[in-house]
Parts: C-alpha cells; structure tokens; sequence
C-alpha cells in the first residue's frame, strides 16, 4: 500500500496528493486560507453562511457519553461541523473504567464505511480506537481508495497510565498507519511507541520525539504537553518540516478529563476540514477544549473520572446572543422612597469597598447576582489566574482603549452636571485620568497595533452612559459610571498576590493599589448623595442605570471570548 505524500504544514494543510426578569431576591439580568484550494467551507455571499465540514469519527464506543463516538460527535458538532460515526468497536464503560468490548465482524464494519462513502462527501475523517490489526489494515486501505481532504488520527495504543491497549502486532499495524495521517495526536507513552523509546519526561524531549518522527513520515504530530508534570498544558503543533506552533494553555485541577484525547482530535479534525490553518485550528481547538475541562465537574456525571463539558461554550455563546431583555419595567419601583425597597431580602457579597450608606447599601444588594457573575465569569477568572489566551486580552484591551475615550466624556459631563465643587473636581480629575494615566497602559501594551473599531458591545455601552449623564438627571449618570469603579475593585480585590511572572501584572496592579480604591470610595460617596437628594422617580431610573450597567460591565468583560478574530468586521 503507498503512503500518501505530505505538504508541508507550515502555511497550511494541502490536501490535493492526500487523497423578562428573575425576580429573586436580587435583580440579576437574564440571560489563513490557502486560495484555491476547495475545503467545502465556502462563504454564501448571498446568506454570509459557510459551509459546514462534514466529518466522519471511526472509533469505539462510550455509554457513558464521555469519550468515543460520542465524545467525537459532541467535538464534532462545537467545533462547526456536521458529524458521521462509524463503530469499530462496541465498549461497556463508565467514568470508572471499561468492563468489556465487543468487536463487530469486519464485514460490518466495511458495510458501515461503505455507506458513508456511497453517500457523503467527507472533508475530514478522525480515527480513534482501532482494537486489532484487521481493523486497523480495513480502515487503512479504506481511506487509501476514499482519502478525505483531513485526516487526523488518535493512536489509541497506550493509556496514560501506562498500560498497553493493543497487542504488538497491532500496535505495528497502528505505526504504519499513522504514518499515512496529515497529523496525529497521541499521548506522550504513545508518541514513544511511535518512535521506538522510552516515554519523554519533559517538554523538549518531546519535541524532540516527535521531530524524528514526523520529519521521517512526513506526517505532523501534537505534542500534548498536558501528560507531563508542570503547570502549562500547552498543546505544539510539530510540522514534518520540524518547525513548531506553540498554543499556550495551563493545566486544570480536575478529575474531569475522560475523553480528552477523543475530544481534542475529533474538534482539530473539524477546524481543518473548515479550511483553519494548523495554528488556527490548534488554536481554537485548545481554547475550546480548556473551557469544557474547567467547567466539566459541574455536569456531575459519573463517579470517577467524569467527562467534559463539550457544549459549555455553546450554551454560553447561545446566552449571548439571547434578545431577553436584562431588566423588565415590572423589576423595579417607579418611585424609590427607601432603600428598602430594593431587593430587601438579597444576600449581597462582602464589598471590597464598602458601600458609605444606606442608598449604596440598596445597590449592592440589589446587584448581588451580577457581582458574583461578574466574579465567576470565564474572562475574568482567566485574566486573574493568567491563563486568558494573549489574542484575548489584546481584543479586550483594544476594546478599553475605545472605551475609555467615551467614559472620560462621561465623567467631564458629570463635571457640569453639579453645583459641587468637590464633585466637580473629582469628575474632572477622573476624566483626566482615565485619558492619560490608564490610557497610556493601552497604548504601552498596544504599542504599533492599529486602532481597532469599538464592538457592537463596547458601542451600546458607552451609548447608555453617555445617554444616561446628557439626557437624565444628575443622579441617574452618577449611578450608571459607578459600576466601572466599583466592580473592578471588586475583582481587584480577589488577587491576593500578583506575581512578576503574572502574565497582567502590570494591568492587574491597576486595579489592586490604592489609589484606585480611594477614587472608588470618593465615586461611592458622591452616587449616596445624589440619592438621598434626588427625588423618587429619579432614584428609581438611576438604579435600574446602575444595574444595566453593571449588566454591561459583565458583556464587556465577556466579549474578547466570543470573537472570530478572522472576520475583518466588514465585507470583503
């Protein structure tokens, strides 16, 4: 059987030689292209669609949901694809272990692969677990008549602990079949069964295996850095060519990780067969795949090692794009007589800064659910722990920058809405900085990238806050600036200790001293004031001001995680 030839990996994979309200007791608001070539992903000028890829998992089976075809199917499907299986072998597990396999007659599995090529153009195929060597040369000469465009195989031969899951002479079968892969993603005990050693014990003798290897096959590997000891869980595209693409990522503390090898190939399989570069597709692949580690102990599946959450990301995009309205008009008292009629029975959060009386005591309250998702929001929680992707922080950055530039109108605005000097002279002051002293951390950090476009997010809140200090009364600006105080202090506020090698030091340093604490003390104190002077009705609109503020602070905060950093903004 020949071995299909290999394009170089470093541009791009060339396949053409390969074959309402919650009314709780708080408000918290509801919810680069190689040309020519035909990748099946073509855009639908006339709809902006895209094609999606078709993609074909060859694999055994899960029960249990948490790896196999179904791991595939789920990866598939979050990764934009459209998902095929075909069985190989029939597995009876759990999150506990395997209990007994069954493989079907190879007859069946040729009709199975029959069907699907009879039928459907595939632009990708993953294989994963491949039981003996009839299946594994079936498979073989399969795809040597029916090449897809991508093919990524999961050499299912070595659990991570160690334990071998094929016979010898399968595991020779399965070497020479991976040889024929466009890449391969095995663990780091099986990247040694393919070069013929011992398992790497660090990253650069990794990558040193998997150079040998794939410069000799011409076949490109991903050295999964996460089977090693150490913080970083990097994934490294190594090319046949021996150069690398290195997508940062850390390591989770969690039992959840059944299925992550299933999960990682069969979502890479489907961004190549979308057409992404290597480094895009790993990318977004690992992106992807550390969201649904991190939050894979909430499905509460299983009793040992549960799964991930393949579709987080999805719902948590779904979410986004929801029209629900973030505060209903019933949500609130028209007339605001006492503090006490805001969410009187909310368990608010402690506040790092504390709230100087009882008006801002009612809006902390009342903001309760949002502060804590705020807190507990995928954005922040990376920024904080230092795992946030570098492409997402600079989206986010550029985004302040824009940002900054209409607040500091608001705070000047508020400047000429007073009568009080100590107020004006704090607006003034405030505006002032946030132009020179927090912009020039943009423009430090930012330094010779061009200026981007506010968002669709960034533009609806600076909107509502200019809106908000020209068009309504005094207190109603007041309220809707102050989350931008109030809750960056807050998540300040959980940094305990920022050290040098903190990827945000020096962002993170902003928002942790001093100075930034008594400007938000200063802005708490002027916001219990204009309360307690304002009337009724005013109170009332510079409350739900403050709460769909801090609704805006928590889309601001979320938007650098859901961005096509390909989509220029504007037809081509």
């Amino acid at each position: 059987m020949t071995t299909p030839s290999h394009h170089d990996d470093s541009a791009h994979l060339s396949h053409g030689t390969k074959p309402d309200c919650d009314m709780g007791p708080d408000y918290g608001m509801g919810p680069d292209h190689d040309p020519g070539l035909d990748h099946g992903t073509e855009s639908h000028h006339d709809t902006g669609e895209l094609r999606v890829p078709r993609v074909l998992s060859i694999a055994g089976t899960d029960p249990s949901g948490g790896a196999g075809t179904a791991a595939d199917m789920k990866s598939i499907t979050a990764a934009g694809g459209y998902g095929m299986t075909v069985v190989t072998s029939l597995v009876a597990q759990n999150t506990t272990g395997v209990r007994s396999i069954h493989v079907p007659p190879v007859e069946f599995l040729r009709d199975q692969l029959a069907a699907v090529a009879d039928d459907v153009h595939l632009d990708a195929v993953k294989t994963g677990m491949l039981a003996n060597v009839a299946i594994i040369e079936t498979v073989h000469s399969w795809l040597a008549e029916h090449r897809p465009a991508t093919l990524v195989v999961d050499p299912v031969m070595v659990a991570t602990s160690g334990d071998r899951l094929l016979a010898p002479e399968a595991e020779q079968a399965m070497c020479e079949y991976c040889a024929t892969a466009d890449v391969v993603t095995p663990n780091i005990p099986e990247l040694a069964v393919l070069v013929g050693t011992e398992p790497a014990t660090d990253v650069t003798e990794a990558i040193a295996q998997a150079t040998d290897w794939a410069q000799r096959t011409q076949t490109a590997v991903i050295v999964k850095t996460g089977h090693l000891d150490g913080a970083s869980a990097a994934n490294i595209w190594v090319a046949a060519d021996g150069h690398t693409i290195t997508v940062p990522s850390t390591r989770i503390d969690t039992t959840n990780t059944h299925g992550t090898g299933c999960s990682l190939s069969s979502a890479l399989a489907t961004r190549l067969g979308a057409g992404d570069a290597p480094g895009k597709a790993l990318a977004w692949t690992t992106a992807w795949l550390h969201e649904s580690i991190a939050h894979g102990a909430a499905l509460q599946v299983g009793s040992g090692h549960g799964p991930v959450d393949h579709a987080h990301r999805t719902r948590r995009l779904s979410r986004a794009g929801m029209a629900t309205p973030w505060l209903a008009e019933g949500c609130l008292p028209g007339h605001l007589d006492s503090p006490d009629q805001l969410a009187p029975t909310a368990e608010p959060t402690l506040a790092a800064i504390p709230a100087p009386g009882p008006w801002t005591q009612a809006l902390w309250r009342a903001g309760s659910t949002l502060t804590r998702q705020v807190a507990n929001n995928d954005f922040v929680t990376q920024l904080v722990g230092g795992t946030l992707p570098d492409h997402a922080f600079r989206f986010y950055l550029g985004q302040d920058a824009r940002y900054l530039q209409d607040y500091a109108k608001a705070l000047a605005g508020l400047a000429t809405r007073t009568d009080v000097v100590d107020e004006t002279t704090y607006w003034s002051y405030s505006a002032y900085s946030s132009q020179v002293e927090e912009a020039e951390l943009h423009r430090t950090w930012l330094a010779g990238e061009p200026t981007v476009a506010p968002s669709p997010v960034t533009q609806a809140y600076t909107n509502f806050l200019l809106t908000s200090v020209f068009v309504d009364d005094y207190v109603v600006g007041a309220a809707a600036v102050l989350p931008c105080y109030w809750l960056y202090a807050q998540t300040g506020a959980q940094i305990t200790r920022i050290s040098d090698e903190h990827p945000y030091a020096a962002w993170l340093h902003t928002y942790h001293d001093d100075e930034f604490a008594q400007a938000t003390a200063q802005a708490l104190a002027i916001v219990e004031r204009a309360f307690a002077l304002a009337a009724p009705q005013a109170r009332s609109r510079a409350a739900r001001a403050y709460l769909t503020a801090c609704r805006h602070e928590m889309e601001f905060f979320d938007q650098a995680l859901r961005v096509d950093l390909d989509d220029p903004g504007c037809d081509e």
